[in-house]
């Protein structure tokens, strides 16, 4: 029986994985932990019965506390006391944003394994969290099949890495950007997604987050990491070979397949997600990234190769950007204008420790909330 923490079980990836532990025998939840859905932790407490549970909501905690008789708490302490627990033995963390380093950092240390499906963690922090490489297993659907791809094969073999990006709700969009509305940013083609996810997919920040990711995930340099637009959504990714070949990883949009394979890993166990049938997939296109169109694809290149400050304040902007964005404050436009300026600002320590990391962090924020304001 394998115990598990789910930090942000009640979000898109989160209430997937518990989807995903209903069909499978040999998993027991341990703990969950929530932002502000305070209902739907109560239904998750009610039906998987944790040990204990974790709200952001201070208010919320006490009434869940009394209403199903286990521990609750409301601070970033009750999220590392989770996933420290000596009876935990896996951490899925699918919190969004860079909230979810301090308690990654801490289930890594204590020598958990941390399935990890929060990208800004290792944006921020792939220098921290790369110490405990054997300990950490992807859930994105990109670098699962990346896993997949790279399993027992030699990474001196492998010449390339290339993701694929379905292209976001504005991959044929006419006209200029300037004044689409948060309805039509967060309308995503093929995926599911939280809100911030969603825009993040729709500016082509999302890719950038994932080849940070890939980076340090597989100790590939930045030059050697490519990005294709490819619609339908069925290729996750792929690996050149360096006689050219290609090996691709192919499946259904289901990201209950790569939450499984984190879950069960090395094990690859029946899902029932349906299968991918072939004869039924139609054509697969693939098209080059307009970078033009879309700059926050390359302000993430830029931060990654760049290193240390950066890719922190690319992070921290983005995030009060797109949460300006979606409060009606900002253009869709302004988003990457928003990061680029700020990145501007921040050159400096190359190794920052987690305290500087969290300080960097905020003055971003900061920054980035003046010009917005």
């Amino acid at each position: 029986m394998l115990n598990v923490v789910i930090l942000g079980s009640t979000g898109s990836i989160g209430t997937q994985t518990l989807d995903v532990i209903r069909h499978l025998p040999g998993f027991k939840v341990l703990g969950l932990a929530a932002g502000s859905n305070h209902e739907l932790l109560g239904k998750q407490i009610a039906e998987f019965k944790p040990k204990f549970a974790c709200i952001a909501l201070a208010e919320r905690a006490q009434a869940l506390s009394e209403d199903y008789s286990i521990p609750v708490s409301s601070d970033s302490e009750g999220l590392v006391d989770m996933v420290t627990d000596p009876a935990c033995d896996l951490v899925v963390v699918s919190v969004v944003g860079a909230m979810g380093l301090r308690p990654t950092l801490a289930a890594l240390e204590a020598g958990k394994k941390v399935a990890i499906a929060n990208k800004e963690t290792l944006v921020a922090g792939g220098h921290l969290i790369m110490k405990y490489q054997s300990q950490i297993i992807p859930i994105d659907s990109e670098h699962s099949a990346l896993w997949h791809c790279f399993h027992g094969r030699d990474h001196k073999d492998v010449a390339r890495i290339i993701l694929t990006a379905s292209g976001g709700p504005f991959r044929n969009f006419k006209g200029s950007l300037d004044d689409v509305s948060i309805e039509q940013a967060l309308a995503h083609p093929r995926w599911d997604m939280g809100g911030k996810i969603s825009i993040d997919s729709a500016t082509l920040m999302n890719k950038g987050l994932e080849v940070i990711e890939a980076h340090w995930l597989f100790d590939f340099p930045y030059t050697h990491i490519d990005v294709v637009v490819h619609p339908e959504s069925i290729v996750h990714s792929m690996i050149q070979l360096n006689d050219g070949s290609l090996i691709a990883h192919l499946g259904t949009a289901d990201m209950r397949l790569p939450i499984q394979y984190a879950l069960t890993y090395p094990d690859v166990l029946k899902s029932p997600v349906e299968q991918l049938d072939l004869t039924q997939a139609g054509t697969l296109t693939f098209e080059p990234v307009d970078h033009a169109r879309f700059p926050s694809l390359n302000l993430a290149y830029e931060a990654g190769k760049s290193g240390g400050e950066q890719p922190i304040a690319l992070n921290a902007a983005n995030e009060e950007a797109v949460g300006a964005f979606m409060k009606g404050k900002l253009k869709f436009t302004k988003i990457p204008q928003i990061v680029e300026s700020v990145m501007g600002k921040f050159q400096g320590k190359s190794f920052p420790d987690l305290e500087q990391i969290l300080a960097i962090d905020g003055e971003a924020r900061e920054r980035a909330r003046a010009i917005i304001g």
